[in-house]
C-alpha cells in the first residue's frame, strides 16, 4: 500500500554549494540518497517532499562542509499479502503476465488467472481463455490480490506474486460482467443454511398418585 512517512536525517553541504539555496541543496541531496531505493522497513521509496532544513549547521574539524539536520516526508509503496491492488499488464510471457503495481512489477502466473484452460500468445501479447473467451493483453487494467512478497535484499532479487482467481478480480471488463451476473442472480445463488432442528417440547406427565389402602378394623 502507499503511505507517507516522516523521516529525519543529517545532510552534508559541501563548500561548493554554500552560495546556493539551502532548501534546493537539501532536496538534491535527499533525492539522490532516497528516491528510487528500497528500504526493508518502508518498502519502495518513491518521492521526497515537505523538506525542512535547520538553517544553522555544524562544522566538524578537518571538514570544510556544514552539517544540517533535516526533516522530510517520503511517499512509499509497501506491498502487503492479501492486499487488493490495481495495475496494468505490461508483459505477456509463456508462464503468465507481469502486472505493474505502483513502482514495481508483480507476476500473475497462468495458474492464478482463472480455472479455464488458457493459451498464451507472446507475439500477440495476449492470454486467451478457451471456454469463456476472456482475454488479458498488454495494456489491460486489472484488479488483483497479492499472494507473496519478497523485497530485494542486496544481490537477491525480490518477487511479488498476485492472483485474480477469486470473484470480482481480474480485468476490469471481467469484473463488470461478474457484477452484472450477480445482479441477475446468475453468478451463483447462495443457499441459506438449513435451520437447526428444534427439539420437540417435552411433555411432563404427572406421576400417578399412590392408591390409598383401607385398614381393616381389629377384632
Amino acid at each position: 500500500m502507499f503511505q507517507i512517512s516522516e523521516l529525519e536525517d543529517v545532510i552534508r553541504v559541501p563548500p561548493a554549494k554554500f552560495g546556493s539555496k539551502l532548501d534546493e541543496v537539501a532536496r538534491e541531496i535527499l533525492k539522490g540518497k532516497y528516491e528510487s531505493t528500497i528500504n526493508p522497513d518502508l518498502g519502495y521509496i518513491i518521492l521526497i517532499t515537505n523538506i525542512i532544513v535547520e538553517p544553522t549547521g555544524k562544522i566538524i574539524p578537518g571538514d570544510g562542509a556544514t552539517f544540517h539536520k533535516v526533516n522530510f516526508d517520503v511517499m512509499t509503496f509497501f506491498p502487503k499479502v492479501q492486499e487488493i491492488v490495481e495495475g496494468e499488464i505490461v508483459e505477456i510471457t509463456d508462464f503468465g503476465a507481469f502486472v505493474r503495481i505502483g513502482p514495481t512489477d508483480a507476476l500473475l502466473h497462468l495458474s492464478q488467472i482463472t480455472d479455464d484452460y488458457l493459451t498464451s500468445d507472446v507475439k500477440q501479447g495476449v492470454i486467451l481463455a478457451s471456454q469463456s473467451k476472456r482475454t488479458l493483453k498488454v495494456g489491460s487494467k486489472v484488479r488483483v490480490r497479492i499472494t507473496a512478497v519478497s523485497l530485494p535484499r542486496g544481490a537477491a532479487l525480490g518477487k511479488i506474486g498476485v492472483t485474480c482467481r477469486q470473484p470480482f478480480l481480474g480485468a476490469f471488463e471481467w469484473i463488470e460482467e461478474d457484477i452484472e451476473k450477480a445482479r441477475r442472480g446468475q453468478l451463483g445463488k447462495k443457499t441459506s443454511p438449513a435451520p437447526s432442528p428444534i427439539a420437540p417440547e417435552e411433555k411432563h406427565e404427572r406421576a400417578p398418585k399412590p392408591t390409598k389402602t383401607e385398614k381393616k378394623p381389629k377384632k
